[in-house]
């Protein structure tokens, strides 16, 4: 927390102003965006919903095809479902973790082949890193499909000086409790398409006519964001862009301790983008390493009650989506396996830093089957 969440809430209490919309949902907007450079924002009550009514103006309907970053939390592919459409999902760059534009152009060529056009693409900018947009762009353009850019960990992210979600048709931002700025739970849509906004909003309020009585011509959802948890949002507002530092200066302190280690790599930065490190995760080669690999990382964290966890699961291997198309050749499979995500909170102090880092230099040494330089080992303090 900031600081100043509980006097914003407080005044919100003090208005009696409690349920969904309000001043603080308003202001929230305006500082989001602002922060982003966006013409239009609506808040929203979880980041999934915000994908959800995307795709419903976007026209997503049964039977029709969205394209998806197989390297993602479900929650970008599940609003596919929810509109009963099929979802075909991408593979990953080695470098980024984040869509391949070989391989998306092939499934778009795939899904023509069989008589289709997709109908959107869902670019992930997996981990706060920005994704190849220029080319996913490319692409989109030529075979005329609509792409909506998933920032959900990438609040504070740029690509060639633009905030990602930007750079297509719409972009989707999370609040959830994990995110690098927090309204306990909420989400956000973003766009400079005036139009498209306007009627998420609209639907987002049940679709109440502009009416007296309350009338209904369309299909609606229950999706604002409430007055409370707004206000928390305009607390979370006044340090996002220290967070934003701080998350950076935490993958830097990683990089520079564990980088010369063999077989550990970071997940690459484009040129001309800056990620804002929502999360630090590394890649562990145990051919390279001498043998150590991931579980036994994630192990040795347990033991020494520090949380970790592998990267996300691809989503054309989940039990729930493993029947539907791929186009890829497995980089984001080998990620998984040996990728693992670091402490990487705002809150980290120096020597929780220096806890996480002294665990995988250990296991290093204790069994590494490899004789280790003298500078690789002294490159990171140790806390015993």
């Amino acid at each position: 927390m900031s600081g100043h969440e509980l006097k914003y809430v407080e005044d919100a209490f003090a208005s009696n102003w409690i349920a969904p919309l309000g001043p603080y949902v308003t202001a929230f907007e305006n500082e989001l965006a602002a922060f982003t450079k966006s013409k239009h924002v609506v808040a929203l009550s979880t980041g999934t919903a915000a994908i959800h009514l995307a795709l419903v103006v976007l026209g997503v309907n049964e039977g029709d095809v969205v394209i998806c970053s197989t390297g993602t939390f479900a929650a970008s592919a599940n609003p596919i479902l929810y509109q009963r459409a099929t979802p075909v999902f991408v593979d990953a760059d080695r470098n980024t973790w984040n869509m391949s534009p070989y391989w998306l152009e092939k499934a778009v060529q795939g899904v023509i082949e069989q008589g289709k056009r997709p109908k959107a693409i869902i670019a992930v900018h997996l981990y706060g890193a920005p994704a190849h947009m220029t080319e996913i762009m490319a692409i989109a353009d030529r075979y005329q499909i609509p792409v909506l850019e998933d920032a959900a960990e990438a609040l504070g992210s740029t690509y060639r000086g633009n905030h990602v979600g930007l750079l297509g048709v719409m972009g989707t931002l999370s609040f959830n409790g994990n995110k690098i700025i927090t309204t306990s739970g909420g989400g956000a849509l973003f766009s400079n398409d005036k139009s498209l906004v306007d009627r998420i909003r609209y639907l987002s309020d049940q679709a109440r006519d502009a009416v007296p009585h309350y009338q209904h011509n369309h299909l609606g959802y229950n999706c604002r964001l409430s007055n409370i948890c707004a206000a928390i949002g305009c607390g979370q507002m006044q340090v996002l862009s220290r967070r934003v530092q701080q998350r950076r200066w935490i993958f830097e302190f990683y990089r520079e301790k564990l980088g010369l280690l063999p077989g550990i790599e970071f997940q690459a930065e484009l040129a001309h983008s800056a990620s804002n490190r929502w999360l630090t995760c590394i890649t562990v080669d145990p051919d390279l390493s001498g043998g150590v690999d991931r579980d036994m990382l994630l192990k040795a964290f347990r033991e020494e009650n520090i949380d970790s966890r592998p990267i996300f699961k691809p989503m054309h291997l989940q039990p729930i989506y493993s029947q539907f198309p791929y186009y890829g050749d497995g980089t984001f499979e080998t990620l998984f396996e040996r990728g693992i995500c670091l402490p990487s909170g705002s809150s980290l102090t120096i020597f929780d830093l220096m806890r996480v880092v002294d665990v995988i230099q250990r296991c290093y040494q204790e069994r590494a089957e490899i004789s280790l330089p003298a500078f690789v080992l002294d490159s990171a303090y140790s806390v015993k």
